[in-house]
Formats: structure tokens, C-alpha cells, sequence
């Protein structure tokens, strides 16, 4: 897997910001992969939605069990488990089959690679089921794009309480402007708030 190429000039970056210098030192350029199926990014995102890493995994591993593999003709193919054994629930399958089938009719996620973030944004928030957050975990780990942040992420929020010594976590409102001091790097800087979480 490639990392994304803006990896250490985000690092460099952010290594001499005060509020992240002690993470980004510790840990290094963030390892941000390019993948190489857009597809399997966007509906791992969505099946991640609202869940613990280790319960999205557990729900992951159901699906690629039942379906084979993670590509549009397999998902549908395989819409009965979806609905049921696998654990998603009734909208996350009902997202997931709505976007394998716009794949199978030519909606392709490459296509967005030299979209602008707003264009890439609109247009999968358009499928019922993507919202804010898995738009932006799309464009983050699905696209490489270098300046995303996700206000309505908790584990951001509580990354940004921590960096910046707040006594609450911030509001989704209150956690934008938050972001900006890490522009054009913010996808970076979101890497770097989960780890002290």
C-alpha cells in the first residue's frame, strides 16, 4: 500500500505546531495508505458508522464472509445475508446495495479522484445513508486528500479537548474553527488527535 504523498511534509508541518508537536514527533509522518479500491474504502466506512473499531471489524469480516469479496456484483449478489446474518443494520444494507447498484449502472469512485473535496462531498452525500462523517473517512483514507476534518468525529472532538486543554469536549459547531490552525494539513492533524484519544 502507498502511503500518501503528502505524508512528511504534513509531519514537518505539524511537528512545529505547540499543540501537536509532542504526538507528531512520537509517532512520526501519519501512515495514511493510498488504497486501491475506492469501492471497499466507502462501504467500510459505512459499515463502520457509529461503532467501535472492533465491532465495525467483527461486522467487516461477516460481510466479505458472505459476499466473497467487497465489489458491487458480489454485494448484491449476496443482499439477503446483507439484510440479515451479517449484523448491519437495515439502512447501512440498504446504503450499501443502493451504492452497489449505482457502481453496476457506472457510478465510478475513480472518477472522483480529481473532483474537489466539495464536488466528492456532494455527491456521495447524495446516497441516503452518507452523511458528513463518511464522506470525509472517504476522502481521507479512500482519497488521500490532505485537508479534511470531521467536526462530527467524538474521537476527534476528544482529541481536540486534549490538545488543546479544554474542560468539555467541543461541540461539533465549536470544533471546526479548532481546525484551522492545521491547514493545509488537517486530515494529518485529524490522524494525530485520534492517537492521543
Amino acid at each position: 500500500m502507498k502511503t500518501v504523498p503528502w505524508a512528511k511534509e504534513s509531519h514537518r508541518f505539524l511537528s512545529k505546531d505547540e499543540l501537536l508537536a509532542k504526538v507528531a514527533i512520537e509517532e512520526g509522518p501519519p501512515t495514511i495508505g493510498l488504497q486501491s479500491d475506492p469501492f471497499a474504502i466507502l462501504i467500510e466506512s459505512i459499515a463502520g458508522q457509529q461503532l467501535s473499531g472492533k465491532a465495525a471489524d467483527a461486522i467487516l469480516e461477516r460481510v466479505k464472509a458472505a459476499a466473497g469479496d467487497i465489489s458491487p456484483e458480489r454485494l448484491l449478489a449476496s443482499e439477503e445475508a446483507l439484510s440479515g446474518s451479517c449484523g448491519l443494520s437495515r439502512a447501512k444494507a440498504g446504503t450499501i446495495l443502493a451504492l452497489s447498484r449505482a457502481a453496476v449502472d457506472g457510478f465510478d469512485l475513480n472518477h472522483l479522484n480529481g473532483a474537489p473535496d466539495e464536488q466528492v462531498y456532494e455527491r456521495l452525500t447524495e446516497f441516503k445513508g452518507i452523511g458528513p462523517w463518511t464522506a470525509e473517512m472517504f476522502m481521507i483514507f479512500g482519497l488521500g486528500r490532505q485537508d479534511v476534518m470531521s467536526p462530527g468525529d467524538l474521537g476527534l472532538r476528544k482529541g481536540l479537548k486534549a490538545a488543546y486543554g479544554l474542560e468539555d469536549v467541543p461541540t461539533i459547531k465549536e470544533s471546526g474553527p479548532l481546525f484551522e490552525r492545521w491547514r493545509p494539513y488537517r486530515s494529518a492533524a485529524c490522524w494525530y488527535l485520534w492517537k492521543i484519544t
